[in-house]
């Protein structure tokens, strides 16, 4: 064999080794299986959610995911299994984990069907602040990681219903809802029963804690408030309405004293949910320009801060919640049993 020919030969088997050689960098992302389909209803959808962008599938094995948030300190993401009393983590290159037991209830009954942690955000010292369901309150977990530290758990005497979404106006003020659903039993209830047992106010609010301890209720005109975002210059409050009867989103003007004025709907879901499409209004995020992408009727429903719905990233399933993460454009939802993602070409609010 000449010399040159040689060469060539030994070129291309060193090529080939170092294609099917591990990567010392680090650069071999795992590829993750695509999950759901995008539906394109406005080209303005497509400077949101390029037209090559794929929905990924990032774990399984939840029983009813919801909760997501991202913890720029480590790099990761937590999120809520509700039915598992937990919350879980996960990381790029080491997956799932379990990041707290008892994340929402701490007692002895075993017949709530999601007694755990619902609804998760982070303080402006990033310590964790949690829906939790079974307890009923909404409780913050100290930097020891295991320290609860009980923030609220009651109005005007009474326990509330089951905190379940919240969110932090920049003052330190916390807005947070309160539907009835952590109060469901495992077994479906009877006719005659009573469908949310152990009630002791007579109405779903929506509810702020100012960050000198001061509880205010804001509304309890709605049936059943759940996802909650403010506008990028707070002077606007998103509101979902969990209600098959009533599925729709109401933007609140927020007042200079952070009080709400009167609401008016954002968008009416009430044809999707006709058309069976799976999911009710829920968990929600704003990126930097005003656009609301929400947990909804047949996925993440992407609106204009007018209410204009572009396009949807079609999960296929119940969708709970989603929020930002990474450098802020990668979209994390929480869909059913299932944690996926999205790169998006913009960025969420506060990042």
């Amino acid at each position: 064999m000449r010399p040159f020919a040689f060469l060539s030969a030994f070129a291309v088997l060193v090529a080939a080794v170092a294609l099917l050689a591990p990567n010392s960098q680090g650069d071999d992302k795992k590829i993750y299986p695509a999950f759901g389909t995008i539906e394109r209803k406005d080209p303005a959808f497509d400077k949101l959610i390029l037209k090559d962008a794929i929905l990924e599938n990032l774990a399984d094995g939840f029983d009813w995911s919801e909760g997501p948030v991202w913890i720029k300190d480590g790099g990761f993401l937590v999120c809520s299994d509700i039915p598992k009393n937990q919350i879980i983590k996960w990381q790029e290159g080491k997956g799932k984990s379990v990041f707290l037991e008892k994340s929402g209830y701490n007692g002895d009954r075993k017949d709530l069907k999601e007694p755990g942690s619902n609804g998760l955000t982070v303080d402006s010292e990033g310590r964790i602040v949690m829906c939790q369901h079974g307890e009923r309150r909404v409780a913050r977990l100290e930097k020891d990681g295991k320290t609860i530290k009980v923030l609220v758990d009651k109005y005007d005497g009474k326990l509330f219903n089951s905190p379940n979404d919240l969110v932090y106006h920049s003052n330190g003020d916390l807005y947070f809802t309160d539907p009835p659903y952590g109060l469901v039993k495992k077994e479906v209830h009877k006719a005659g029963e009573e469908e949310f047992p152990g009630r002791e106010l007579d109405f779903c609010g929506v509810f702020r804690l100012s960050k000198d301890g001061k509880l205010t209720l804001l509304t309890k005109e709605l049936s059943k408030p759940n996802g909650i975002a403010f506008s990028p210059d707070e002077k606007i409050l998103y509101i979902a309405n969990s209600d098959p009867d009533k599925p729709i989103w109401v933007a609140y003007p927020v007042k200079e004293d952070g009080t709400l004025g009167k609401g008016k709907t954002f968008f009416d879901s009430t044809q999707m949910v006709k058309e069976k499409k799976k999911g009710l209004p829920d968990g929600m995020k704003v990126d930097k320009d005003g656009n609301v992408f929400a947990t909804g009727p047949g996925g993440v429903l992407v609106f204009t801060k007018d209410g204009k719905h572009l396009g949807t990233i079609a999960t296929g399933v119940a969708t709970s919640n989603c929020n930002w993460g990474d450098d802020g454009s990668v979209l994390y939802v929480t869909a059913d049993k299932n944690l996926t993602r999205i790169k998006t070409a913009t960025k969420g609010k506060g990042f």
